[in-house]
């Protein structure tokens, strides 16, 4: 039976973001990394739905740190890619590439 699982866009983008803030990705600063490289708002539920997603398939696992005085007491969430997760990046960016060198350059029509 063949793996069909793939990555979808966004949580390509989360597991990047996971990858770039290491000890600190938790849901707020992935929220604002993906806002700054895509130039636009990222709803905050959309990634933890997202980060839910990813860690049922194992691609990210997450643990509690120690409540803080500046959220309630409440304890922040963080996330660590797996290496199945690496592993799901890499194949997705092969796959990316090698459609995109495949493809003639593109004009854009901006009229």
């Amino acid at each position: 039976m063949s793996d069909r699982s793939y990555l979808g866009e966004f949580e390509l983008m989360i597991l990047l973001a996971i990858i770039h803030l290491g000890e600190e990705a938790y849901g707020v600063p992935i929220s604002r990394e993906l806002e700054k490289h895509r130039g636009k708002d990222v709803a905050i539920g959309s990634v933890y739905a997202a980060l839910e997603r990813l860690e049922a398939k194992d691609l990210v696992i997450s643990a509690l740190g120690d409540p803080t005085p500046e959220r309630g007491g409440k304890a922040k969430r963080y996330f660590q890619i797996t290496k199945e997760g690496l592993r799901k990046v890499h194949e997705t960016r092969r796959v990316l590439t090698r459609l995109w060198q495949a493809i003639p350059d593109l004009k854009l029509d901006l009229q």
